[in-house]
């Protein structure tokens, strides 16, 4: 029992002569939560995908209570009651939640047919322990991205594992539904299991974890208890200089007439009687717990659902109702909450994502003219400063910080006047969120406008003007974003 759950020395990977991680170090003590900080590139995920038998490791050592592994399957590290929360989540969307829970592991009669009543009793009576509010006879297909996230964390508790580790497990939740997490965490670290714990929201990690090690550049930086260092020292160790946090400016009161109107828009079962207005040089904010119809919203006023009742205007002009190329056209651009599922083509390179969204207005006669398409891929590429070998590299293959600048190119490239952000900053480390918001801020200061959804209630208060406070489906309040606090937020969303 003195044993760390983990202890690990010198781990190195290469792919192809290149090294992804040259000296992991790390130690997990029992009942505790370690957190691994490090930005895009850093090496963490190669770690964890070695820890977890998914990738064999090249050089280094790395023990499991005491005892030497070198796992050559994720089989072998569930046999060691390891289990992991990716950031990738992979449901199969046609069973239900019960089955996708405990597959593989279902309860059977005569151990050849699954129970099925058991199974859905089994998983309903977890999720409710968990407080998570879900049915275990729905299907997959069904959930809303941060339902989806709730299941794989079950799933992950379900298999009452002494080592958990968890890759960005909130990406996909709100406040509420992260508190709920972070006390079954506390639980099962009471038990003496251990959380090793990866996120990019540094205020989660000063909440919940007790220790830390920083990875930067595939090298081991530095390993210490988290009461001993400040944010803006962690930062620095992961970033490896200090990172400037600009004051948001306040700006005077816009005047004259809106450049985005909406007016009493309504969708049966998502939102209700929603009337906004956002001026030219504005950022809004729309903050709202998991459920409050914020994200819905956004789908509908870009036209990827029809509203039922309800109309919206840019710059004077009512907006197409369920058209995504006719809003486009008009100036509405759209960066979606889940780049990898619905903002990027992962297969296809880095040009054919950037210039995706702009091919109508670069063809003459239905021929796409390559020059033109090479330009504004070069230029796109530049303006959202873009680190890549080269622009026909596979969009797949670039950081998760640099795929988000893409998607943010792909929508600048069709020159919008307004632009729609769900969770721009997702899964992306401080230094990429630090550029996303100074490109926003500075797109805003042109005379145009943004729209940011976001379930981090600092980066709403770091960005927005004035915050739309969704409750429920329906505007709770409207506030000022330079005189609000995180507190104020929170009370208005509950």
């Amino acid at each position: 029992m003195d044993h760390p759950l983990v202890h690990a020395r010198g781990v190195a990977k290469s792919f192809n002569g290149v090294p992804a991680l040259k000296n992991g170090c790390l130690s997990l003590q029992r009942g505790s939560v370690h957190a691994l900080c490090g930005g895009n590139g850093a090496g963490k995920s190669t770690f964890l995908n070695i820890l977890m038998g998914i990738l064999r490791r090249d050089a280094g050592e790395v023990q499991v209570k005491g005892q030497a592994v070198d796992f050559a399957s994720p089989h072998e590290a569930i046999e060691h009651r390891i289990s992991i929360i990716t950031q990738e989540l992979s449901p199969i969307p046609g069973m239900t939640v019960a089955e996708n829970i405990y597959l593989g592991r279902e309860p059977k009669h005569g151990g050849l047919v699954i129970n099925y009543p058991a199974l859905f009793e089994q998983a309903n009576a977890l999720l409710r322990r968990l407080r998570f509010d879900i049915d275990a006879r729905l299907l997959m297909g069904r959930l809303s991205l941060a339902q989806t996230q709730l299941v794989e964390i079950a799933k992950a508790f379900s298999r009452q594992s002494d080592i958990i580790i968890m890759d960005e497990p909130t990406s996909a939740i709100g406040e509420s539904e992260t508190g709920i997490l972070f006390d079954a965490i506390r639980s099962v670290t009471a038990q003496g299991a251990g959380i090793l714990y990866v996120s990019h929201r540094l205020s989660e990690i000063f909440t919940i974890a007790d220790s830390y090690t920083v990875f930067r550049d595939g090298g081991f930086v530095e390993s210490g208890k988290l009461a001993d260092i400040d944010r803006r020292q962690l930062v620095k160790l992961i970033v490896g200089q200090e990172v400037r946090i600009a004051d948001k400016k306040h700006k005077p009161a816009a005047s004259g007439a809106s450049l985005v109107s909406v007016k009493g828009l309504s969708r049966e079962g998502e939102f209700d009687d929603i009337s906004l207005e956002v001026a030219p040089g504005e950022v809004l904010g729309i903050y709202g717990l998991m459920g409050s119809g914020r994200s819905e919203f956004l789908n509908c006023l870009y036209g990827l659902t029809r509203p039922d009742a309800g109309e919206a205007s840019l710059r004077g002009q009512p907006l197409p109702k369920g058209n995504p190329a006719a809003s486009i056209k008009a100036g509405l651009s759209l960066v979606t909450e889940d780049r990898k599922a619905t903002g990027l083509v992962l297969s296809s390179s880095v040009s054919f994502n950037t210039s995706l969204a702009a091919l109508p207005e670069l063809q003459h006669a239905s021929i796409v003219d390559r020059k033109a398409e090479r330009s504004l891929v070069d230029t796109m590429v530049q303006r959202m400063r873009i680190k890549l070998a080269s622009p026909a590299m596979a969009v797949s293959g670039l950081s998760g910080g640099n795929q988000q600048k893409v998607v943010l190119a792909r929508c600048m490239a069709t020159q919008p006047v307004c632009l729609l952000c769900d969770e721009p900053t997702r899964g992306i480390d401080e230094g990429a969120k630090r550029e996303v918001y100074a490109f926003l801020a500075s797109f805003a200061e042109q005379g145009n406008a943004v729209i940011v959804v976001s379930s981090e209630a600092p980066e709403v208060l770091d960005l927005s003007d004035r915050i739309a406070i969704f409750r429920k489906g329906r505007l709770a309040d409207v506030i000022d974003g330079h005189s609000a606090t995180q507190e104020e937020l929170l009370h208005l969303a509950s």
